[in-house]
This record gives structure tokens, C-alpha cells and sequence, in this order.
């Protein structure tokens, strides 16, 4: 029996065998074309991704991710030859939001991972690359100082003027996910991407969007329903292993989210409809919503950062989702601004109780992951039954596999 408290959880009460073969490794050649297992109050039934539309309740709001997936993997080299690379995690100077840095020009500082860094010790390394204008362009990396388990690296490029999202554009790779264990090729470049990228800044794709066609929204429209976009810039500790022996010696990432007013009004509309989150990513920034209105109506400020355990602490009285998300529409509007800008730890895990998402579109996970915890907060016991069902149907698993609509 599982404990209540999901800081006495044990990952290791959440895997399965998922065989290599099961890995999807390239993408369908059809984005719609992929699988859709349907979860709906207990009964799992199959369907394709084209389908979607018609399988979705009446009324319901999606809300999709419109991250960007930039080209955060580079390879410089030594003035000796040898190869480094780099793959940029997060901004730390001139700004440590993602946008402004991502326009930054002439030069800027990096929080890495580095590769075969024990061959690069000091002094500069560079990469030649071709501009948006097709001119020569150049990039170089000094070490800037150290942090646990990275590097702060500084970089600058010439000409100047590029921005650093030109600059990665240019010389960077796309960070495809590790267990694909391939390189980049041209196809990635496009389909590693959803139909509605918007904003630069994630270092892994909100992989359940990826199946969306420009038809399948289409479809979604001509069925009455609506859709709206929020911004979670996925971190590269989305991967990041779950190794402690109870999840509250895990630290949660810290990932930027922002969500605009007209986000907040639809969620707030009446009647209440059915809100439907495209990914993990999108349900946890929902979710964050709430719990950063919460701060706000307790502490009168907004938390900069939401703590994983914000949910768990004892609430002296729940307080409705309508008020937390009104607080936050109120504290746009006395001080003009456009969007909700914060950071999320939050960790989803059974014990959790859902305030604003009543079901989510997702892809299926890896095992012992803390998406895979997400997943069983929202159907409990039975995504255990999910999982078998997709693994028996030959279901394809992970990023460019298959997806699932999950309606408990």
C-alpha cells in the first residue's frame, strides 16, 4: 500500500520493463499518424491521433506549450583540434530570464554541462559557423567558473550583433533526448519542433504536442473547442534521474513558466468546461497557477519560485481555484502587466489533488521517472493497467512515441 505523504514515496513502486525495441527512435512520417490510447473512467480503448478531436469532451479547453526548442548543444574545438562540447542549461549573465538572453548580443554567460572537460582546462575554444545573413561568423568559449556537477562558460561571438539565439541557431545542434543515443539529422530539425513553437527556450521538446497537425486543429475548432497557450521552458532536468530512496531527498528542477491574462480569463470563464492539458509540461504549469495565486492571497506577494512540497504543507482551508487564479488576474491588472512570469519545482505525485486539470495528453514515460509519478497522481492505481495495455498493443514509448488521452 502506497504511503499518503508522496514525500515517503519510492520510485522504485514505479517502473517497468520497457524493452530498448520499445523506444521509439524516429519520428512517424505522418504527425497524426500515431497511436492514441484512450483512458476514459477505467476503459482503455485504441484509437489514432486523428481521432483525437472526437474523443475529447464537449466544450473542453486545451491548453497547449509553446515552447521553442532551441539548438543548445555545441562542439568547439581546441586550438590543439580536440573537440568540446557544450550544451547550454540556463542563462546567469547579463539576464537570467531565457528571452532577454536569448537577444543578447556580443556576449554572454551560461550555466553548462561540458563534455570531455577534463581536456579543457583553460584558455579559449571556438567553432566557425555561417550567419542568418550567410556571412562567416565565430563563436568562442572561455571557462568562467565552476558550479556542482557544471560550468559557467562565457561566450562571445563575432559579429557582434548576432543575438545569442542567432548564434545557436547557427553553431548550435538540437539537444535530442540521450536514450534516442543518435545524432541529429535534417528531419529533427522540423519534427522535433510542435506545429505551434512560439517562444525560444526549451532544451527538450513538450513531446506530446508533437503528434498536432495543423488538421487535427483544424478539426479541434470546427468540434467548439477551445484552446489556449501558456510557456514552460522545458529544463534539461527532465531527464534527470530520480536516485534518492524517497522522493524528498529528490530536488525538483526550477523551470520558467509564463502565462498571460487571457489564459487566466479562459480558465475563469463560466460555465466551468473541461480543462484539458497537452503534456506534462503544460499540466504542471496549470497547476503551478494555482498554487502561485495561493501564495499570493496568503504572503500578498507573488512566490518568485514554487517550492515541490507547496501542496503537501496542511492548508488551513482549500482555497477555490476560481479565487487563486482571480488573485492572479487582479495582481496583472493594478500593475499592468501583460503575463504571470515565475518558476516551478513542483513535483506531482500521488497524494496530489488536482485543481485546475481534469485530464491530460501525454506520451508514455520512462520508468522510475518523475513524469511517470505525474501519471499515477492522475489515474492512480490503474496506470499501471495503461502501461500493460500499450506495452502488450505494441504501443511506441518516449518522445517520438505514441500518445495517450487520460480522462479519470
Amino acid at each position: 500500500m502506497q504511503p499518503t505523504d508522496p514525500r515517503q514515496l519510492s520510485i522504485q513502486d514505479f517502473t517497468y520493463l520497457l524493452p530498448a525495441g520499445r523506444i521509439a527512435p524516429e519520428p512517424l512520417a505522418d504527425r497524426d499518424a500515431s497511436r492514441l490510447l484512450v483512458y476514459r473512467g477505467g476503459t482503455i480503448t485504441d484509437r489514432r491521433f486523428h481521432e483525437l478531436p472526437a474523443e475529447l469532451p464537449a466544450g473542453a479547453l486545451l491548453v497547449f506549450n509553446n515552447t521553442k526548442v532551441v539548438r543548445a548543444r555545441l562542439h568547439l574545438h581546441k586550438p590543439s583540434g580536440g573537440q568540446i562540447e557544450l550544451f547550454c542549461l540556463e542563462p546567469v549573465a547579463p539576464h537570467t530570464a531565457l528571452e532577454p538572453a536569448m537577444q543578447q548580443t556580443y556576449e554572454c554567460v551560461w550555466r553548462c554541462l561540458v563534455g570531455n572537460g577534463k581536456r579543457w582546462k583553460t584558455g579559449p575554444i571556438s567553432v566557425a559557423f555561417t550567419g542568418p545573413d550567410g556571412l562567416p561568423a565565430q563563436l568562442e568559449a572561455e571557462r568562467a567558473g565552476a558550479e556542482s556537477g557544471s560550468a559557467l562558460i562565457r561566450f562571445r561571438w563575432q559579429p557582434a550583433s548576432l543575438t545569442f539565439a542567432q548564434v545557436l541557431s547557427g553553431a548550435g545542434q538540437l539537444p535530442l533526448p540521450p536514450y534516442l543515443n543518435r545524432q541529429p539529422s535534417a528531419q529533427d530539425d522540423l519534427r522535433y519542433q510542435t506545429v505551434y513553437a512560439r517562444h525560444e527556450g526549451a532544451v527538450a521538446a513538450p513531446t506530446a504536442g508533437l503528434h498536432f497537425t495543423e488538421a487535427v486543429m483544424q478539426a479541434l475548432q470546427a468540434r467548439g473547442l477551445e484552446t489556449a497557450q501558456l510557456t514552460l521552458h522545458v529544463g534539461a532536468g527532465t531527464f534527470q534521474p530520480v536516485k534518492a530512496d524517497v522522493m524528498d531527498d529528490h530536488l525538483m528542477h526550477a523551470e520558467p513558466i509564463s502565462a498571460d491574462a487571457g489564459l487566466l480569463r479562459q480558465l475563469l470563464a463560466h460555465p466551468p468546461r473541461p480543462v484539458l492539458a497537452v503534456g506534462t509540461t503544460s499540466l504542471r504549469s496549470l497547476e503551478s497557477l494555482y498554487w502561485l495565486g495561493v501564495g499570493l492571497l496568503r504572503d500578498g506577494e507573488l512566490p518568485a519560485v514554487l517550492d515541490q512540497w507547496t501542496p503537501y504543507q496542511p492548508e488551513p482551508a482549500p482555497v477555490p481555484a476560481a479565487e487563486a487564479l482571480g488573485a492572479l488576474l487582479r495582481y496583472l491588472d493594478a500593475r499592468g502587466s501583460d503575463a504571470i512570469q515565475a518558476s516551478t519545482r513542483l513535483l506531482i505525485a500521488p497524494g496530489y489533488r488536482f485543481r485546475v486539470v481534469q485530464g491530460l495528453i501525454t506520451n508514455f514515460h520512462q520508468p522510475e521517472s518523475t513524469l511517470l509519478l505525474l501519471v499515477a497522481a492522475l489515474l492512480g492505481p490503474d496506470w499501471r493497467r495503461v502501461y500493460d495495455h500499450a506495452l502488450s498493443h505494441d504501443y511506441r514509448f518516449l518522445s517520438y512515441g505514441d500518445s495517450s488521452l487520460l480522462l479519470p
